[in-house]
């Protein structure tokens, strides 16, 4: 079942971390789609997580706790996916997202040369702010929507197929009942 699958990716350990880390957010750390793992709050925290991910802002955790908060999504999933954007892989996404940004505006994308530092960080953004943050909104809208859509398909998939499973050993156990209350008549 995908809660088991989720329950064992996040250890307990973890898990009470993240609700002391929480408690920030006052009442609303006490909602219970933050903390159960149903289709529901996970599906939410997958779009929220993947979305946040995109956002070219330093505190992205913090962004995704309080938009889970909000929309009432597993906590510590949508906390955890904002790492895809990382140190290693921050240039390839956002290098890929100011290229959707150019093509949606219909802007010629200019090449980059990246340099580590926050004064080119200033000079570069300054003049490709409008593409770069359009193609991160929508990459992350669009990535976020496909993460989501698709694990909400797999859980349905896999609940549906657990219930036929469920079903069908049920007929073979009425069955075997029949069978041997009628075996116990003769």
């Amino acid at each position: 079942m995908p809660k088991k699958l989720f329950q064992q990716w996040l250890s307990n350990s973890d898990h009470g971390q993240f609700k002391k880390a929480a408690s920030y957010f006052g009442d609303f750390s006490h909602d219970p789609n933050l903390w159960h793992i149903n289709r529901r709050s996970v599906v939410r925290a997958i779009a929220i997580g993947l979305f946040t991910a995109f956002m070219p802002v330093p505190v992205q955790m913090l962004v995704a706790a309080a938009l889970a908060v909000i929309f009432a999504a597993y906590l510590p999933i949508a906390v955890v996916l904002v790492w895809i954007t990382n140190p290693i892989t921050m240039p390839v996404f956002f290098y890929w997202a100011y290229h959707l940004g150019a093509y949606l505006l219909d802007v010629q994308a200019e090449p980059i040369q990246v340099e580590m530092s926050f004064n080119w960080l200033f000079t570069q953004l300054l003049h490709r702010w409008q593409p770069f943050l359009v193609g991160c909104l929508c990459a992350g809208a669009l990535v976020g929507g496909i993460g989501a859509g698709l694990v909400n398909i797999y859980w349905r998939y896999h609940v549906s197929k657990a219930w036929k499973k469920r079903s069908i050993l049920h007929k073979l156990k009425a069955k075997n009942r029949l069978r041997r209350s009628r075996h116990h008549s003769e």
